[in-house]
């Protein structure tokens, strides 16, 4: 009775480990960055500095006989600090736990939102750093997964149904009683995605608090070896000098088997918003390898504009 009792245990043992799964996955990047006036209070520090970061996702899946699939994530990242060129220990992220089953999908925890997953908001981010991006005008806080800390304790939720998706995320500050919602829809038709976003931050109990607004269209799509994405917002912030219309585009075109060539614009119709544009390449070395590298500008309102360039390699595990 006692062996079969052991053969009875290390049965279930094995059948839980086959049901469940811990997935290890991730990036690596390092190389040269330069940044024109790094840094404005400190002359000993260089404009030109190693960047560089590692990133690993830990996620722990399990999925049961009819179907449902439970999921929960944790990142450790290590990154330079880029203000002065040291390197940084590694830290953890808050955890993100998510419930799927067949079109629907729940995060809950360190998660990212609606906005921040909307399709083609970033577009194609030029560099090995993606030091720039086509949403550069936007000043609004979006909500999205915090890769070194802990991240704010918040659900998302999508529905896909065929080429349609719809996704909700919801959020709040404990410290002040701030609100902060979005909601998105999806639909793609042929080489085409286009999307709608709509996010809300609620004044809470700080004095002289307003409520903050984005609403965010984006279009994507492709042609061959040419794709490329149109942004469009309205940011209605605190500060007036940053409240207005950001817009921009970004561009990818492969132009042989190995090597793609990014661009991408971004800018404001406020006073203070941020304006950035620049090209940047990735060449495929295969495995997941890549030489990547771009030069850019970036301006914010009336200060003086800044060269940002930067060159390395990336790996995919």
């Amino acid at each position: 009775m006692k062996n079969v009792l052991l053969a009875t245990t290390a049965l279930i043992a094995t059948a839980s480990v086959a049901a469940a799964e811990v997935k290890l996955s991730g990036y690596a990047r390092f190389g040269i960055g330069y940044a024109e006036d790094r840094s404005t209070t400190n002359d000993n520090i260089d404009d030109t500095i190693l960047v560089s970061r590692f990133r690993l996702n830990i996620d722990a899946n399990a999925e049961t006989d009819a179907g449902v699939k439970f999921s929960a994530r944790v990142r450790l990242e290590a990154n330079e600090d880029e203000t002065n060129g040291n390197a940084k220990k590694a830290e953890l992220s808050g955890a993100r736990f998510s419930v799927i089953y067949g079109g629907l999908r729940v995060d809950a925890g360190n998660v990212s939102g609606a906005i921040d997953n909307l399709a083609d908001y970033a577009g194609n981010e030029p560099g090995l750093e993606a030091f720039i991006s086509q949403n550069a005008g936007v000043d609004y806080k979006i909500l999205a997964f915090d890769s070194t800390k802990a991240g704010s304790n918040a659900a998302f939720f999508q529905y896909a149904v065929g080429d349609l998706a719809f996704g909700a995320s919801y959020d709040t500050d404990p410290d002040n009683g701030a609100d902060r919602w979005d909601v998105s829809a999806t639909y793609t038709f042929n080489n085409v995605t286009a999307a709608l976003a709509y996010g809300e931050t609620e004044a809470g109990d700080t004095a002289g608090a307003e409520d903050e607004s984005l609403a965010v269209l984006t279009l994507g799509a492709e042609f061959g070896d040419l794709s490329g994405t149109l942004f469009l917002a309205d940011d209605d912030v605190a500060n007036d000098d940053r409240d207005g219309t950001a817009y921009g585009f970004s561009l990818a075109y492969n132009i042989g088997a190995a090597t793609t060539i990014t661009a991408a614009y971004g800018d404001g119709s406020a006073d203070d918003d941020e304006q950035q544009y620049g090209v940047g390449f990735i060449y495929d070395l295969g495995s997941g390898a890549s030489l990547q590298g771009g030069v850019a500008h970036s301006e914010r309102g009336d200060e003086d504009g800044r060269i940002l360039a930067d060159f390395g390699a990336r790996f995919n595990f």
